[in-house]
């Protein structure tokens, strides 16, 4: 995608549905009162953090990055949608274990879907 406005919507929608599949498979972490409006605009928070905050902290923990080779990203992401419960209340995560796992969730959500739609 060349449009960095496409890009964006894309990043929001993925974003959207990979907090709704976390939290349908981890029912007991992830309360959000089965309502779309908040998976949308947990979704948009989600893709405005991944877009502005995550690239100054993948660059800053770059050494916790290299040492773990890599792995240390998990943190990373578990911490961003963590950072999405506490800014955006209506989508409530119980613990920080919970963020890390629906982090990794979300991830693959985005990963499969970037590859299924690249890939046309």
């Amino acid at each position: 995608m060349k449009n960095p406005v496409l890009h964006f919507v894309f990043r929001w929608l993925v974003s959207g549905l990979g907090i709704w599949i976390a939290a349908a498979l981890l029912k007991a972490s992830i309360n959000y009162d089965h309502s779309a409006e908040v998976i949308i605009i947990a979704g948009l928070v989600l893709a405005i953090i991944n877009t502005i905050l995550k690239p100054l902290i993948v660059i800053l923990s770059l050494p916790a990055l290299l040492l773990s080779l890599g792995l240390f990203m998990i943190i990373i992401n578990g911490f961003m949608v963590f950072l999405v419960s506490k800014l955006y209340p209506q989508l409530h995560i119980t613990n920080f274990g919970a963020a890390i796992v629906a982090g990794m969730i979300i991830g693959l959500v985005n990963y499969l879907v970037s590859a299924i739609l690249e890939t046309r």
